[in-house]
């Protein structure tokens, strides 16, 4: 349970700068520079990165800065999916993929007061988990680590979870800024985009962290025309501290974020992480020498000691946490956010839920009875347990459950002729798609696991020859699949009975997709990404390149501007339940923040409680539509409720010429109103 309303950070953290400037002023140049350093040593991060000792990447709170009796340290803890730190401890929610598939920011919030508690059971104060990068394309590596494809739902569900974690006084830390969409080139692309596409689609959800009060942001290690983002002055300075008035601090991605000391230091970036490299000695010469101003320094360090004392004292406001019935309490909420993404693409005939009539069922695929938390890099979560999902059957089933990982298809279809019902669980693994590791973290990396799906999104191939067998004996498999982002799949889908997407379930998720299965829970998750019919519809990457344009059309919205229908639209999931939703009126809104209200009545027409999730669109003028409200309700068999749903001037915001920056612009406006992207248009309003 919360202990304390949400805070509004920014101002919060203000009443906090005349007694961080008076510390500021007592500090010697040395004291001011030591601020903006990391304390780890290259040798003890590559070690733990390599896992050559008996530890694990930040098993302990990655320490920086700090003065004892002055300045509190930085204390900082990774993680998208939980706490990185220590062993058997700590919670691993499901991935951010499959918690934006909730479309449930209350939910994503309740998810970051937990983690942020977590976070301070580590004896750390910073998380650097809230990653909202849009994946241009779904074969990035870690598209599993952020929340969808849509700006808008990636900008409401970062801001939940920098709400939840500060709610704690823990630092949320935003990642990674900016145009991150590619693992395996990561160091050494440069991105460039139109003003359009940088800033609609690519920064518009940092923004919105950085409007939720997000005390920090980690740059990225690519570049941005020309310039590393680290010490990219345009992004750090000009956008981020002065566009966006930022009154935040800075972090580098680590080891490798920056490559040159004074062009960072100008730049804007606060804080190297978390080792000093080109800070410390280096830095201090260079004010020395004058190619940085003792100004620049004197930023960095009132940002860091500003939002380290006011976040100490929210932590010290939060109180005492129960270690014990905080950990319980997370294990059932990781459940219950697995419960609340788990996505039902496929039910022919009802197959799902499981009946009684079932006496045999078989399972088959290697994933079933293996690790499906996701990603091994600097988001793997070390819990005291995880259930799998053929666990997750077997707790539950009282039928006669056989597993067969898969290796003889002659024996899958075997298996599959004398079963009642035949679950296949398919996708990927860590070694298909996660962050890029190496095995050598010398000059020249050696890809180690991991990585982008420079192949193509389509199943792995022994997989599809599962179903493939499967299919010649019968057509109602039941296929369950695991992965962070979409597939293609129109050449097997036909031959299924029921489809579930299970994304990277986390610690629970054996239990929260067999109470689905079996009809204990419906499923309520709804696609935070477009599935095409083809490859061919989406953006072209070249995973290897040194130089890579993005367009300001990605996912549904790409499809929906060249008039290609999906094999599942963006925002679409079906229910053991039906709904009606009906469109009851379009009006203009009233007052200058709130631009349009849309009334609709969704009644639940199943014999089922369910969840659904209504979804408006808007376009202005010729472009394409894009999702700018969403609400999220839970209903009883029968039940009917009647929504308005105001869209303001923020949530229509897109980027004016003119004036080069994101604003309402008044004009011609249509709207849109369904379930999914397919939503039927309501109708036009003029805006001013």
């Amino acid at each position: 349970m919360s202990k304390q309303e949400t805070t509004d950070y920014r101002a919060y953290r203000s009443t906090f700068t005349k007694k961080a400037q008076q510390i500021v002023q007592k500090l010697s140049l040395e004291e001011k520079i030591y601020l903006m350093s990391g304390l780890r040593t290259m040798e003890e991060v590559r070690k733990s990165i390599q896992k050559k000792v008996n530890t694990h990447y930040n098993e302990v709170p990655y320490r920086a800065g700090g003065i004892d009796g002055k300045v509190p340290p930085v204390l900082f803890a990774d993680g998208t999916k939980g706490v990185v730190c220590d062993r058997k401890t700590y919670t691993c929610f499901p991935v951010e993929s499959m918690r934006g598939a909730s479309f449930d920011p209350m939910l994503e919030k309740e998810i970051g007061e937990a983690i942020g508690a977590e976070v301070l059971l580590a004896g750390a104060n910073l998380f650097g988990g809230v990653c909202v990068n849009l994946p241009y394309h779904p074969g990035w590596g870690r598209a599993q680590e952020t929340f969808g494809e849509d700006p808008y739902l990636l900008g409401e569900m970062g801001a939940a979870l920098v709400e939840g974690v500060q709610t704690t006084g823990v630092i949320a830390c935003v990642k990674h800024f900016a145009f991150n969409s590619m693992e395996n080139a990561r160091f050494e692309v440069d991105i460039t985009c139109d003003k359009k596409a940088e800033q609609e689609v690519f920064l518009s959800q940092f923004k919105r962290c950085v409007e939720a009060g997000a005390g920090a942001v980690m740059s990225s290690y690519n570049s941005y025309r020309g310039q590393m983002c680290g010490q990219n002055a345009y992004l750090l300075r000009e956008v981020l501290k002065e566009d966006w008035q930022f009154d935040g601090f800075t972090l580098s991605d680590f080891n490798w974020g920056i490559k040159d000391t004074v062009t960072a230091a100008n730049a804007g970036m606060d804080l190297e992480m978390p080792n000093t490299y080109y800070y410390g000695k280096k830095l201090l010469e260079a004010v020395h020498f004058g190619s940085v101003s003792e100004k620049v320094i004197d930023e960095a360090a009132l940002r860091i000691v500003r939002t380290l004392l006011a976040h100490e004292e929210k932590i010290r406001q939060y109180g005492k946490i129960d270690a014990e019935r905080q950990l319980w309490d997370d294990r059932q909420l990781a459940k219950k956010s697995a419960l609340a993404g788990i996505t039902l693409l496929r039910n022919q005939n009802g197959i799902l839920p499981l009946s009684g009539r079932c006496h045999k069922i078989v399972v088959i695929g290697r994933l079933a009875d293996e690790d499906v938390m996701g990603d091994r890099g600097s988001s793997q979560v070390y819990p005291p347990y995880q259930v799998t999902i053929l666990q997750g059957i077997l707790e539950q089933a009282g039928q006669e459950v056989i597993y067969y990982r898969g290796e003889s298809l002659s024996h899958c279809k075997r298996l599959a002729k004398e079963a009642d019902a035949v679950i296949v669980v398919a996708g990927n693994s860590a070694a298909e798609e996660g962050e890029y590791v190496y095995a050598d973290m010398e000059e020249l990396y050696v890809k180690s696991m991991g990585g982008d799906r420079t192949q193509g999104i389509a199943l792995p191939a022994h997989d599809r020859e599962i179903l493939s067998a499967v299919a010649q004996i019968r057509q109602d498999a039941i296929v369950v699949l695991i992965g962070g982002s979409s597939f293609t799949m129109a050449d097997w889908i036909g031959q299924t009975g029921a489809l579930l997407m299970a994304y990277y379930p986390g610690m629970e998720g054996g239990h929260a997709l067999a109470d689905v299965l079996f009809g204990k829970e419906n499923p309520g998750g709804k696609l935070p990404f477009v599935i095409p019919q083809s490859g061919a519809d989406l953006p072209q990457v070249d995973w290897s390149a040194t130089q890579q344009e993005y367009l300001g059309l990605a996912g549904y919205r790409k499809l929906l501007a060249e008039g290609k229908q999906p094999l599942f639209p963006f925002g679409f999931g079906l229910s053991y339940t039906t709904f009606a939703l009906t469109e009851e009126a379009l009006e203009c809104g009233q007052g200058e923040a709130e631009k349009a209200v849309i009334c609709v009545t969704v009644q639940n027409t199943g014999k089922k409680a369910g969840s659904e999730v209504v979804q408006i669109y808007a376009a202005y003028e010729e472009e394409v539509q894009r999702l700018c409200r969403f609400e999220k309700v839970f209903l009883q068999a029968g039940e009917k409720r009647q929504l308005r749903m105001a869209v303001s001037a923020d949530d229509l915001q897109g980027y004016d010429s003119l004036s080069g920056r994101m604003c309402f612009r008044p004009g011609m406006y249509r709207f849109f109103a369904g379930t999914d992207s397919s939503a039927k248009c309501l109708g036009n309003f003029n805006l001013g």
